[in-house]
């Protein structure tokens, strides 16, 4: 079954570029462990990241070559748009093995056929998915090869964004509102928070009228009452009461892409001292949002941010922002560039951010954010959703 997520021709010009940043680094391969990394070079989508796998991109090899678990070669040959020669599979007795097998033994294996096991081979060091043993097991296999930290070699070509993916970036976006507003109304003093989160969950999955949502790479994040300032706490089976605040930070999925939404809510009338904090990110958000535009880096970003909650006398030292887009578990964001002091990189058309510029204080945390993309005239948000403190 041929992939149709997108042309052939977009994954090809991917791996045409990921093999020039490899002659630029004087690689001669790359052993991709991301999730996210293979299915954009390859296309591969499914639940096996719990199990070794890679794509293998060889500078002087036409395509791709996908590795990974016999039973889901099916999978390849469903998602991929390979050939059936550059899906290699290895045996079942290799997973979890009591007989001194590795699944990068047999990656090794892969490398030797395409002639690079005496090159310089870049490894994802720091991919969630690519463990201490996979390297040393590389190690032990090919001796004569140099293995280089090639770790987000692929994350920084994924930073600008295809109309394509553009396109259901948006589609996830309008799930977001969705899963946003039924979460909104499902939070009630009485309810169990895991009630809102399923009622979260069936319109992340149910998605729109027009097209069903994927899980997302990180599960809604739901902190409520004295923990709103912890942000990634979940549900548990405490009722909501009143004068809890309540923190949704949730996504849609679509075809793995992602469009991140993030709003507070509070169970009765609010305080002055959340309002206030509430109108003082917006506020910011918003004069961080008008500064965006091609050309301006990530760090001037941040910078207005900073300055216009000084204003009130507020500090916030962590990051506001970050790419994002493709991702599997556990995480949606590209792990490139952050809008933070510092991060000089320049935002260009097409590149996509999660800016989320939460306040977390010990005694309560006000959370909202807005997905955008960089267009010639500026940041485009992807949701259309009120940006406001909401009461329950």
């Amino acid at each position: 079954m041929p992939h149709d997520v997108f042309p052939r021709s977009e994954y090809e010009s991917r791996v045409e570029r990921t093999k020039e940043r490899l002659h630029e680094r004087d690689l001669d391969a790359i052993v991709v462990a991301d999730p996210a990394n293979m299915n954009y070079l390859a296309g591969y989508d499914g639940w096996s990241f719990y199990v070794h796998q890679a794509v293998v991109v060889a500078r002087e090899y036409p395509e791709p070559v996908w590795v990974g678990r016999d039973m889901d070669r099916n999978g390849a040959r469903a998602t991929t748009w390979l050939a059936e020669e550059n899906m290699r599979a290895y045996s079942d007795d290799h997973v979890h093995s009591p007989y001194d097998l590795h699944p990068m033994d047999f990656v090794a294996d892969v490398l030797e056929d395409l002639e690079v096991d005496g090159g310089r081979i870049g490894l994802e060091m720091d991919a969630s998915y690519f463990t201490a043993k996979s390297y040393t097991r590389l190690q032990s296999q090919l001796p004569k090869a140099e293995f280089v930290d090639a770790d987000l070699l692929v994350n920084w070509l994924r930073i600008k964004k295809s109309d394509r993916e553009i396109e259901y970036m948006e589609e996830a976006a309008r799930i977001s509102e969705e899963a946003m507003l039924a979460g909104l109304n499902a939070i009630e003093a009485g309810v169990p928070e895991y009630e809102a989160a399923a009622a979260i969950y069936d319109r992340l999955i149910r998605g729109t009228d027009e097209y069903g949502g994927d899980y997302p790479a990180i599960v809604p994040l739901m902190p409520s009452g004295d923990h709103t300032g912890t942000p990634h706490l979940t549900w548990t089976d405490r009722e909501f009461e009143e004068g809890d605040p309540v923190l949704i930070e949730l996504s849609g999925c679509r075809h793995r892409y992602h469009s991140p939404l993030a709003r507070t809510t509070f169970v009765g009338d609010p305080p002055d001292a959340i309002q206030e904090t509430a109108d003082v990110v917006v506020e910011g958000i918003e004069a961080a949002l008008d500064v965006v535009e091609p050309g301006v880096t990530c760090e001037r970003v941040e910078r207005e941010w900073r300055e216009t909650i000084a204003q009130y006398g507020v500090e916030k030292e962590d990051r506001i922002g970050y790419s994002m887009g493709l991702g599997y578990p556990p995480d949606w964001g590209e792990h490139t560039a952050s809008i933070r002091p510092g991060d000089e990189t320049v935002m260009e058309e097409g590149m996509t951010f999660h800016m989320i510029p939460g306040l977390w204080e010990d005694e309560f945390g006000v959370e909202l954010s807005e997905t955008f993309r960089v267009t010639s005239t500026g940041a485009e948000t992807l949701a259309d959703f009120p940006r406001r403190l909401f009461t329950a």
